[in-house]
């Protein structure tokens, strides 16, 4: 084996350092809390896996930052694996409950009072990846003291990732670059032109979102021209031409060419429901250990993490797009010329009968 010698395990572990780093409060005042263990060990994977998930996004923003991304490359493949890789970390938080919860509220008050003013609130690396992937300032529950209780170098690192552009802001701009709608000689044959500067695909399917709507649904068409077309609002992340793309991509799913796109969108949609999951999971947890007692950060407990789970939603433009879904026989029939480049198909005149792709320059 090259470099500096044999690799041993324990080493390359380090786990003098990780099965050393647990010091109970309850030890050093010699009092008895058997489950001060566990609540540390489980805390201290959950920062272990906060580093894993910042690991990945870190390389989904350097991917997503590239003037151009091939919807048919392995660049694209990477960006769907490590976000399913996301997925599957977030799943494992949530179960990671499971097993705190086999602490009783009475073990926990062994050692409670003992770690004031420690709270998962000044958890930073959670916080961080919340600015990351996307979380705005002015979304947060609470923003006026979200950072009051954490170390300068932490406040720092999280307002800087708040002015950098998020995940969620590179997404919008890869979305932008969507090239099917450029072609306007394709889609002729759905209209011979666009209607008050539409694109004829989304006056055509217009009619049929409209036509799909029962008589208590009619307000839906208003925040479908809000969404897809004026953008009278200014709190979106994602622009209207964004969210035609995604919407697009919803809807002819089917396509070789837009399965990778889809399971990119599917996937922040699910990151976003573990999130959910695991903080009204941590809620329920809080209001069984200790009712409406104060946390230890001085938060209120469980109405904090209640509030915060009812605001704090990524992705949440995406997911309202499938409000604005219609069923398969309605959706308009796509042009040939469009069909093709979405099914990889060859055109008539390659000898080569290659593949073609779509690459979305900047």
């Amino acid at each position: 084996m090259s470099g500096s010698g044999d690799v041993h395990y324990h080493d390359y572990l380090q786990l003098d350092k990780i099965l050393n780093a647990q010091f109970p409060e309850s030890d050093k005042l010699n009092a008895s809390a058997h489950d001060e263990m566990l609540f540390i060990i489980i805390h201290q994977a959950y920062e272990l896996w906060f580093k894993q998930l910042h690991h990945e996004a870190d390389s989904l923003v350097a991917i997503m930052r590239q003037p151009s991304l091939n919807d048919n490359s392995p660049e694209l493949q990477t960006v769907v694996h490590r976000l399913n890789r996301m997925v599957v970390i977030l799943r494992v938080l949530v179960h990671q409950i499971d097993i705190l919860e086999t602490m009783t509220p009475m073990d926990f008050l062994d050692f409670r009072d003992m770690l004031r003013p420690a709270s998962g609130f000044q958890s930073w690396q959670f916080k961080l990846l919340e600015a990351k992937l996307g979380l705005k300032f002015e979304y947060r529950h609470g923003k006026e003291y979200y950072t009051a209780q954490l170390r300068q170098e932490h406040v720092d690192l999280i307002k800087q990732a708040e002015t950098n552009q998020s995940f969620l802001q590179l997404v919008n701009d890869w979305l932008e670059r969507m090239p099917f709608f450029d072609d306007a000689e394709a889609w002729k044959e759905l209209s011979p032109s666009k209607t008050n500067d539409i694109h004829p695909f989304w006056v055509a399917y217009t009619n049929s979102y409209s036509n799909s709507l029962a008589e208590a649904e009619k307000n839906n068409l208003e925040a479908f021209h809000e969404v897809m077309f004026e953008h009278k609002e200014t709190h979106y992340t994602l622009s209207a031409k964004a969210n035609r793309a995604a919407l697009f991509i919803m809807l002819y799913r089917g396509y070789p060419l837009l399965q990778l796109p889809f399971q990119l969108l599917n996937n922040l949609l699910e990151i976003d429901e573990q999130l959910s999951t695991w903080r009204h999971r941590h809620m329920n947890m809080v209001h069984r250990m200790i009712g409406t007692r104060i946390g230890t950060g001085g938060s209120s407990g469980k109405d904090y993490l209640k509030s915060a789970a009812d605001k704090h939603y990524i992705f949440k433009e995406i997911a309202q797009l499938t409000s604005f879904l219609i069923e398969r026989r309605r959706l308009p029939q796509l042009p040939k010329a469009i069909e093709q480049k979405l099914g990889f198909a060859a055109p008539s005149n390659s000898p080569e009968g290659g593949r073609t792709h779509s690459t979305r320059p900047a």
